[in-house]
């Protein structure tokens, strides 16, 4: 998983956690866009998208 991959899944589960925290997306569709944003936050901490292996995906760049 590449760095700009890494950083949009960090933001983007930062920006989830706070509207579900500050009540802005609530019931139902807040716990699953909080458990999206936790999904997001592990694979970038460890760098490896399970989805991307399946489907033969790579961000990483690559050295000649």
């Amino acid at each position: 998983m590449g760095s700009a991959d890494r950083i949009i899944r960090l933001v983007l589960s930062a920006i989830i956690a706070v509207l579900y925290f500050t009540n802005v997306v609530s019931g139902t569709l807040g716990i699953v866009l909080l458990i999206l944003a936790a999904i997001f936050a592990i694979t970038s901490f460890i760098s490896i998208c399970p989805l991307y292996s399946i489907f033969g995906l790579s961000t990483c760049s690559t050295k000649k």
